[in-house]
């Protein structure tokens, strides 16, 4: 499906649907277009080469869907690949979805093969607020980046969920599912930054390199996206961090309860060893063994059990083993 929006200081903005004649648009000067392109067809893709002239390789990576991004510039105009993201859950994990942009003088095309929420909101602006298109093709591509980078905030809100409740699980219960938990976070997190470290790269290039086709003023904004992706990045560090500590306090904690178990499985063992010594010399079968035949050699023998017991509870407690 194609959606242009084709906006004039005398007309305001206009909305077409499917393909037009963007050649008759394109030789205006004074009109600023914005082509949006979901799930195009053969049909509409034919319309990137045919009518706005994009370099072949362009095209190969619209078609092939780069997974990473990337900024190419062509001259008379700008191609960049961006992701967009979607935290779907521990089981899923992220959902990324590919954003191409050509930058032109006065228009601006994306084409996405996913319907997404960021794209509705842009719509519903572009309809209202005649500043999306009045700046300029520079300041309509920093509105379309500026959605896309803004949708991380709300992956990095359920991740910080997700990583608040692994580190509470931690301090109480901890078990296996615990651990589980944690690697699945750090893959998510770890996904995420492989995403976003080059997008920050890609505004680096933008904000500190010249672009004919990207004013002073508008680098200022698209430093500002540039941040917040640099807050992003930080920010999915110090969830990795918590994480990696959480794994230590786990494993500590397991430790611990190990020692607990084999510390009281240790004292029970002391505990028993005189007992069972006793009971083990008293249970050999010798004819002419000393109490064998006295009449309170069973009372004798465990007055002798109970006070060694006693005597061995009494030096444990004193050297603060229990």
């Amino acid at each position: 499906m194609i959606r242009t929006f084709i906006w004039t200081p005398q007309e305001g903005t206009e909305v077409h649907e499917g393909i037009i004649d963007f050649d008759k648009y394109l030789a205006r000067p004074d009109l600023i277009m914005w082509v949006d392109m979901c799930a195009p067809s053969d049909k509409e893709s034919f319309v990137l080469t045919h009518d706005f002239k994009f370099h072949p390789l362009a095209i190969e990576d619209v078609i092939s869907e780069v997974p990473r991004s990337k900024l190419d510039d062509y001259g008379n105009y700008l191609f960049l690949v961006f992701q967009l993201v979607d935290y779907m859950g521990k089981e899923k994990g992220l959902k990324v979805s590919e954003v191409d942009l050509f930058l032109a003088k006065n228009a601006v095309v994306t084409v996405h093969f996913d319907d997404h929420p960021v794209f509705d909101n842009l719509y519903a602006k572009a309809r209202k607020d005649d500043r999306l298109f009045s700046r300029g093709a520079d300041f309509l591509s920093h509105a379309v980046l500026d959605g896309i980078v803004d949708n991380y905030n709300t992956a990095l809100d359920i991740l910080e969920f997700e990583v608040d409740a692994v580190e509470d699980d931690v301090f109480e219960e901890p078990d296996e599912e615990t651990v589980k938990s944690v690697f699945t976070l750090r893959r998510d997190i770890h996904h995420l930054k492989r995403i976003a470290v080059p997008q920050q790269e890609v505004l680096a290039h933008l904000t500190r390199d010249k672009y004919d086709l990207v004013s002073e003023r508008s680098a200022v904004y698209l430093s500002d996206i540039y941040d917040h992706l640099l807050r992003i990045n930080e920010t999915a560090d110090a969830h990795r961090d918590t994480l990696i500590s959480a794994l230590e306090v786990y494993y500590s904690s397991v430790s611990t309860r190990t020692n607990e178990i084999i510390k009281i499985l240790t004292i029970f063992t002391a505990i028993l060893m005189p007992p069972t010594f006793l009971v083990g010399l008293y249970g050999m079968n010798f004819k002419y063994m000393p109490e064998i035949t006295w009449k309170y050699g069973y009372v004798f023998f465990w007055g002798i059990v109970i006070l060694v017991t006693i005597a061995l509870l009494f030096f444990l407690k004193k050297k603060k083993w229990i």
